[in-house]
């Protein structure tokens, strides 16, 4: 008994001391019931809205009111006509759009009922039906409150833009691309890099004539061929099988994704100057990327739905940008001019992660 509780004693205090293992059994459980508990929903918040109305009868005031007092809506713009909607739907001032007929105050305790069109981004299928049946509902629940309840009767007519067939794919190919771009850029180089450490052939390259930056330039250029060639794949697959448009510039959509590639090969050879085996490099590039693209960038959940401080974070992750740079241009078609925020973000991100990547490779090797 007493040899087990020693034995027991000395594996607690190596669990203990250990920050890796005490790492993976308190802190990912702890990130992880943290996202789920507090940053992924489902539900929709603080979406922007415009009201289309020609006449703002008492009933279209009352029900807008009653839209922006939602913690769902944010009323944005209140049109007279719809014919610039689409453009600011591309612009990204708005994200859904109820458009009242003519005569809907007198229309909507009629027999018939009325029409509202709800017009929302179909660039993301799940955020667009929900904000739909969201609005449905609160124009619902407010003309049944009122003083005709039970006589009150709406047609809701949803008109998905960039996406009429609500095809799923036009969702989750951008976040598909997103995510399997970064995580073989950064698994990749992170692991070559640390392999080379491991074996010390790094160090018999470092004492040639050759300059450390081009060593290191040497080792990221095939990576980035290959991440290029996966890009091609996924493009051509998703177009060919799965029906999704191109709708924008092909070179744009490429000169895009080709910074993103930098930015995640920066990342790996950052995650390579901290790990010390092959390992540790694949989980760091793995784990520590994988859930924050997959829960914080907008690849499944809305990053408007999230509490602001994990708004914030999803600021810095480069997938969040990537991914609304290719629904914008893959998806909605808009030209490059329309994209310049992603394009200056990623540049800038490209540039800072490989100036401290380089840094840090070189000390890490001094």
């Amino acid at each position: 008994m007493r040899q087990l509780k020693a034995f027991v004693k000395k594996e607690f205090l190596h669990v203990f001391r250990d920050s890796r293992t005490m790492l993976i059994l308190l802190g990912i459980p702890t990130v992880q019931i943290i996202l789920f508990g507090f940053a992924i929903s489902t539900e929709i918040r603080n979406m922007d809205l415009a009201v289309v109305s020609v006449q703002q009868d008492e009933v279209i005031r009352r029900l807008t009111e009653r839209i922006d007092a939602s913690e769902y809506f944010t009323v944005r713009k209140i049109l007279h006509s719809s014919d610039n909607i689409e453009k600011y739907f591309r612009d990204g001032s708005i994200s859904l759009a109820m458009v009242f007929s003519p005569g809907f105050a007198d229309e909507v305790f009629s027999p018939e009922g009325s029409v509202v069109q709800l017009i929302t981004d179909g660039s993301n299928t799940n955020t667009a039906r929900a904000a739909a049946a969201y609005a449905s509902g609160i124009i619902t629940m407010e003309l049944s409150s009122g003083a005709t309840a039970g006589q009150a009767g709406i047609q809701p007519n949803i008109k998905m833009l960039f996406n009429p067939q609500m095809r799923s794919s036009y969702s989750f190919v951008p976040g598909v691309m997103g995510l399997i771009i970064i995580l073989i850029c950064a698994m990749m180089t992170s692991i070559s890099i640390v392999r080379e450490k491991e074996s010390g052939t790094m160090e018999i390259l470092l004492v040639s004539p050759m300059r450390p930056l081009v060593i290191i330039i040497s080792k990221m250029i095939p990576y980035m061929v290959l991440s290029i060639v996966n890009y091609l794949t996924i493009l051509l697959l998703s177009i060919t099988l799965l029906d999704v448009p191109m709708t924008g510039s092909f070179w744009s959509l490429t000169l895009l994704s080709l910074i993103y590639i930098i930015v995640s090969l920066a990342l790996g050879l950052l995650i390579s100057t901290k790990a010390r085996t092959q390992l540790a490099a694949m989980l760091g590039s793995g784990m520590v990327l994988m859930i924050p693209v997959i829960f914080l960038s907008g690849l499944l959940f809305p990053i408007e739905s999230m509490p602001r401080i994990f708004q914030i974070v999803s600021y810095i992750i480069p997938a969040s940008w990537y991914i609304e740079g290719v629904r914008k241009l893959m998806i909605e078609g808009l030209s490059m001019s329309m994209v310049a925020k992603e394009f200056i973000i990623l540049s800038v991100m490209a540039v800072f992660l490989l100036a401290i990547s380089i840094k840090n490779f070189k000390l890490r090797l001094k």
